[in-house]
């Protein structure tokens, strides 16, 4: 018997390729997205005492209530929603399995879902699995502004489902106000969902304020809400995050989650639902990084890679048109091989691999890993 793979076009994920090309190289990794420093020591003790008080069995399938009620209230308290933590809110294996979970959930063979790229790479996927249909809509470089008026006019009866991401990854642009009312303007009276990933919604600068779907009730109410531990607590490895959705969307979303891992590290859950009661820990991370995009910023001014705005996220994106005229791809690869620092290439997001010769950098790292980076890369 001969194998026909569902994903014919679909190699391993470039931030296992660069990552292990950083490690075959030695090279400081500033391509794939995750801290090189710890998650609060108080929150790694929680998880190890709920495993010796013997939490070690599953969780309920939805998430541990007490979690569930957790991000309820920080619902409420950010964004003014009145979330029901069991019939809403369902914790997930990581926020890449609740994508996956919402995708399946609503999309049929023949539907049409728009995808604004640069696009995280596990979007297109999801939607391919489950017989739908990308259409893709562009942000306008090099701002990676949001063009409402061709979104809207891809729009047809077959539209299933948007994917919106803010703020946003790879090009660390975030969705203002204007935005959403753009968008609440398009759906009105449409027949179709939104699947808003915002696993960075603590991650803004220069004082924005993110603007999540629920925020708006006529949005939420169309809306999968996708979130992330991991990013929240420097604990990437963990793998927990969490969709909030209505009651019947979620209904859905569970019929399909309960099949891709029924349920999620219990003491884990456990921990955080504990930590959240008594911290705010989200609240520090927009200065926290700030600072890091600043230190970077600050310490590249005097390479010849140039800055595009970076208004949220842990990445910046930077031009090197001024170094060569080598593809994104292949200098990234150059960039680690020969000069010992790995970035991420952002054609890979786009489905026509559009290439503007910029590459993505993660800041999420300690200060004297950026010092050593942009050492390397201000010799260039």
């Amino acid at each position: 018997m001969s194998l026909v793979s569902k994903l014919p076009d679909v190699g391993i994920t470039i931030f296992t390729v660069m990552s292990k090309l950083a490690v075959d190289h030695g090279a400081i990794n500033l391509s794939q997205g995750f801290p090189d420093f710890e998650a609060p020591a108080e929150l790694i003790e929680g998880v190890s005492r709920y495993m010796r008080q013997g939490f070690n069995q599953y969780a309920p399938m939805q998430g541990v209530p007490l979690l569930r009620q957790r991000i309820a209230e920080k619902a409420e308290r950010l964004y003014g929603a009145k979330i029901d933590p069991e019939s809403d809110i369902t914790v997930t294996s990581g926020a890449t399995e609740a994508l996956y979970a919402a995708v399946s959930a609503v999309v049929r063979p023949g539907d049409e879902v728009i995808v604004v790229e640069p696009a995280y790479d596990s979007y297109v996927p999801a939607i391919q699995l489950n017989g739908g249909i990308p259409v893709f809509i562009p942000l306008r470089f090099p701002g990676y502004a949001m063009d409402w008026d061709r979104l809207g006019d891809a729009l047809t009866p077959r539209t299933r489902l948007i994917i919106l991401n803010s703020p946003h990854n790879p090009t660390g642009t975030v969705l203002e106000a204007a935005d959403l009312a753009a968008l609440r303007q398009i759906v009105s009276g449409r027949d179709l969902f939104i699947l808003s990933d915002e696993v960075y919604e603590h991650i803004l600068f220069d004082g924005r304020e993110h603007q999540s779907m629920l925020r708006y009730p006529e949005l939420a109410r169309k809306s999968f809400v996708v979130s992330s531990f991991g990013k929240t607590y420097h604990a990437t490895g963990w793998k927990i995050g969490y969709c909030v959705a209505p009651p019947d969307l979620s209904l859905e979303f569970r019929k399909i989650h309960q099949f891709l891992t029924f349920t999620s590290n219990t003491p884990i859950q456990m921990a955080l639902a504990d930590y959240m009661a008594h911290t705010d820990h989200y609240r520090e991370l927009a200065v926290f990084y700030q600072r890091k995009r600043d230190l970077f910023l600050k310490l590249m001014e005097s390479s010849r890679f140039k800055p595009l705005p970076c208004a949220g996220t842990y990445f910046q994106m930077m031009d090197y048109g001024e170094i060569t005229d080598t593809p994104d791809e292949a200098y990234a690869r150059r960039l680690t091989t020969q000069y010992g620092v790995a970035a991420i290439p952002p054609s890979v997001f786009y489905h026509d691999r559009r290439d503007h010769r910029v590459l993505r950098f993660c800041f999420a790292k300690q200060d004297q890993t950026l010092i050593q980076a942009a050492e390397r890369l201000c010799k260039i």
